[in-house]
């Protein structure tokens, strides 16, 4: 069930779909850069404080970009979820953004589920 949409200005729209009573997912779409990254960070904040799931999905099928402030929403967001016990599923990364998170050395914090399988060369 689809329980919110916000588009930013710069073009960045983030759908928050309510899976199940412990699984959310946040459709994100767009460039999520300085100047729209509160759209991110502000839906992420109200659907675990309303929702509390147990597991947050998000879904970056649509992503264009991610600069230093994406990658700053991004750990906000594994703060936020470690703070009220939720699993961060970072799902559907383009290859370049494995490779900023890799470069930055935030992959491993923000992917610890996940194995590197991918060729990002």
């Amino acid at each position: 069930m689809e329980v919110g949409r916000v588009t930013a200005p710069e073009h960045l729209t983030c759908t928050v779909v309510l899976v199940d009573d412990r699984t959310a997912r946040v459709l994100v779409s767009g460039d999520l850069v300085h100047g729209n990254g509160d759209v991110l960070r502000d839906a992420i904040s109200d659907l675990l404080a309303e929702h509390r799931p147990a597991h947050l999905h998000l879904d970056f099928t649509d992503l264009s970009l991610c600069d230093s402030t994406g990658l700053s929403v991004l750990l906000g967001a594994r703060r936020a979820a470690d703070a009220v016990g939720a699993a961060l599923h970072l799902e559907h990364r383009p290859a370049w953004l494995d490779r900023v998170l890799r470069r930055t050395g935030t992959f491993h914090h923000l992917v610890p589920d996940q194995v590197e399988d991918r060729r990002t060369g």
